[in-house]
């Protein structure tokens, strides 16, 4: 097996991942009951453009409407406005975006539909400050929650509570029409008022909830949040709002299902395929840790899994900053540190990536690793164990030229691990 592609491999594994949560091809299995009155189109996230301009081409009807997404996101839609702005730090143009999509939903009749198109990366994209807050504080509230390891649940709880956009708020602005959510979902386990913060999906958090994860987390937020989160006025609405009583909510598109079609891919390679989870969380470093003992145990001992074997896992990890100038997203630190955990193994490789195509901050997806890595890095004077510290896994696999670049895939159902072990 010395001609092994491992890349090839891993790139036809991460294509049909993504095809599987293509917009194009699972929202006309989704199209709601036409209205008598109007249909309008309203959506967030890294994925929302392409889900709008996939609904015109499904949609039969008259529409009209807006949708926010992430810059270099957009692609070009009929009748649906598109929006830039930032991610993952919220903007002006977010702000903008969030105002423009309760004017796009004021005075609708109970005979209107609105159809919220909904992927991962709207928390970002629709920062809405709540009560006597500003857009400052809210940058501060992202800023803290991204550097603080809490897993993704945890953090759209809390900016669910300082939002006045999220938690179903639009939802319950658009009322008494009719709303339809159509969502692809990036949280593990698939809960849809967490996807984006659920600015049209309730949920029964509380502001005590937020609280008992600030304090947990050891945020250390502004003073004016932590008086709101304080105050009633933070509470969001119920799911038993009779606002809500009509809606729906439908999972177009999920992790799981990207896994399984990834899988398919790697069994007719001639490599069995087993999916440990859709739903892994924790620090992607310690993440990294058990699968890199998963892959050694199949390597010298046929266990768990024999091999020739992929491994592939998805849902969310999270990174906690201990350095300062380092590069990278979680995928990349993962990778990084399996990198190290398997070290000198033979006939291990490993890849990981976000299926939005965008890894934290940079223009790479993830990257693609081995048991070489870091000998590799070592022949170019560098320490794995440094950079991760420095958490600059982008710096890492740069310098071996394994960085995964897709460009945006215009869909986000998390991420994708695989350990083949040959």
């Amino acid at each position: 097996m010395s001609a092994f592609d491992a890349k090839g491999l891993f790139t036809a594994m991460f294509e049909a991942a993504v095809a599987a949560a293509d917009p194009e091809h699972v929202i006309r299995d989704h199209l709601p009951a036409k209205p008598n009155g109007r249909t309008i189109v309203i959506g967030a996230g890294k994925g929302s453009a392409q889900m709008a301009r996939a609904f015109e081409r499904a949609w039969s009807g008259q529409l009209s409407g807006l949708v926010v997404t992430r810059y270099g996101y957009a692609v070009p839609c009929e009748t649906i406005e598109v929006i830039e702005a930032a991610h993952p730090v919220p903007d002006a143009a977010g702000l903008a975006g969030a105002r423009r999509l309760f004017e796009t939903v004021s005075g609708l009749s109970e005979d209107d539909l609105v159809v919220a198109l909904i992927s991962g990366g709207g928390s970002a994209l629709l920062p809405c400050p709540a009560g006597e807050l500003t857009l400052e504080d809210e940058i501060a509230v992202n800023r803290e929650l991204l550097a603080s390891g809490a897993p993704i649940s945890a953090m759209n709880t809390v900016r669910k509570h300082v939002s006045a956009i999220k938690g179903g708020r639009l939802a319950a602005a658009a009322w008494p029409a009719r709303v339809v959510s159509l969502i692809v979902s990036d949280i593990p386990g698939d809960q849809p008022s967490l996807v984006s913060s659920g600015p049209t999906v309730p949920d029964r958090s509380t502001r005590q909830d937020a609280l008992v994860i600030v304090e947990a987390y050891r945020l250390d937020l502004p003073e004016a949040v932590m008086r709101h989160l304080r105050s009633p006025a933070a509470n969001a609405p119920s799911p038993d709002d009779h606002r809500f009583a009509g809606n729906e909510v439908r999972v177009i598109a999920s992790a799981a299902k990207s896994l399984k079609a990834a899988a398919e891919v790697a069994r007719k390679a001639g490599i069995e395929a087993v999916i440990l989870s859709d739903a892994i969380e924790g620090e992607a470093r310690e993440v990294a840790k058990v699968h890199a003992a998963i892959a050694r145990e199949v390597a010298t001992r046929d266990r768990p899994f024999r091999k020739p074997v992929a491994i592939l896992s998805g849902g969310e990890t999270t990174v906690t900053l201990r350095g300062t100038g380092g590069r990278g997203g979680r995928n990349g630190e993962f990778l990084l540190s399996l990198a190290i955990g398997i070290d000198g193994a033979e006939g291990i490789h490993v890849f990981a990536a976000d299926t939005d195509g965008i890894d934290g901050s940079e223009q790479n997806a993830g990257a693609f690793a081995d048991s070489t890595s870091v000998a590799r890095l070592r022949a170019r004077g560098l320490d794995a164990k440094a950079l991760l510290n420095a958490n600059d896994s982008w710096g890492a696999f740069d310098a071996l030229g394994d960085l995964f670049q897709p460009g945006p895939t215009g869909t986000n159902v998390n991420d994708l691990r695989v350990v083949v072990v040959r």
